[in-house]
Parts: C-alpha cells; sequence; structure tokens
C-alpha cells in the first residue's frame, strides 16, 4: 500500500483529516527517512510548497504524528528533537548506532531483543509494547582520525 495513503488511514481512524500541508510534511519525512530531522529542517523544506506555513504548524503536525504512532520523537544526545518514521514492517522502531566523533547515525532495522522480550514475560509476567535501542561510540575510521587529531594537537602545544 502507498505509505501516503496509510498514514491518510490512520488519520482517519482517529479521526483526523490529512490536509495538503500535513500530507507535505509526511512526504519531506518520507523522501528524507534516512535523516531523522528536526522541526526546522522540515519547515524549511515544506516552506518551498507551502511559503505560508508556519512553524508552528509544522511543530503540531510532528506532535500529532508521534500521537498517532506514525513518527518517533528522538533525541541523540545533541539538545535537538528529530523525528523518524515507524516503519509499518517492524513491530518496534529500530536501533541506531551513533557515532560521538562524527555524528553519523546508521539506523540497524533487526530486531535484536526479541528473546529479551520473551524473558522479561516469562520471568516478570511485564509485556514489552515498544522499545529503542541507541549504541553510542565511535567508528574504527574516526578513532584513527581522532588520534591523529590528537597527536597533532600535541605537536603544536
Amino acid at each position: 500500500m502507498d505509505p501516503i495513503a496509510n498514514i491518510s488511514q490512520q488519520f482517519a481512524a482517529q479521526k483526523y483529516k490529512l490536509t495538503p500541508q500535513r500530507q507535505a510534511i509526511v512526504k519531506v519525512l518520507l523522501d528524507n527517512e534516512k535523516d531523522h530531522l528536526s522541526v526546522e529542517e522540515v519547515y524549511m523544506m515544506v516552506k518551498n510548497s507551502y511559503p505560508h506555513l508556519g512553524l508552528a504548524t509544522v511543530y503540531r503536525t510532528l506532535e500529532l504524528l508521534c500521537e498517532l504512532h506514525i513518527v518517533e520523537k528522538m533525541n541523540f544526545g545533541d539538545g535537538v528533537s528529530r523525528y523518524d518514521l515507524r516503519g509499518g514492517d517492524h513491530e518496534h522502531m529500530h536501533h541506531h548506532l551513533i557515532c560521538s566523533v562524527c555524528g553519523r547515525l546508521e539506523e540497524i532495522k533487526e530486531d535484536w531483543l526479541l528473546d529479551l522480550e520473551k524473558r522479561l514475560e516469562r520471568e516478570y509476567g511485564f509485556q514489552v509494547s515498544d522499545h529503542r535501542l541507541d549504541f553510542k561510540g565511535t567508528y574504527n575510521t574516526c578513532q584513527k582520525t581522532s588520534c591523529k587529531r590528537e597527536k597533532a594537537n600535541k605537536a603544536v602545544s
């Protein structure tokens, strides 16, 4: 099914309308799915199509998308809220690798926590409805670059 049509159905099921402005915001998220955009980034992209659209409208729409579980609001430790579409093909959100040196963010679509969820239910009577896992660290290529930079800084001192 077309993602926009699917999202439109989700809106209708909750008695909301997918207005052209909301649809434009969703389209920006779909077109930039791997970028984890901030409110301001979404606003700047939508503004091309809807110059009279305000930042507050983009913010409210993103919050509504979060309420409807279409989008996940995330913070990767940089103080900026970012928005990520929830894939209809997975029960849970995907996981992320976040490099603390270069800021690169990579998605892991595979769900590694299913066995843990089953154990939590079995041993604690706790049913997990969702989870998100972010791994913060440094890529090997960044570690090498970081070490070279540190050596160069020490040589200058």
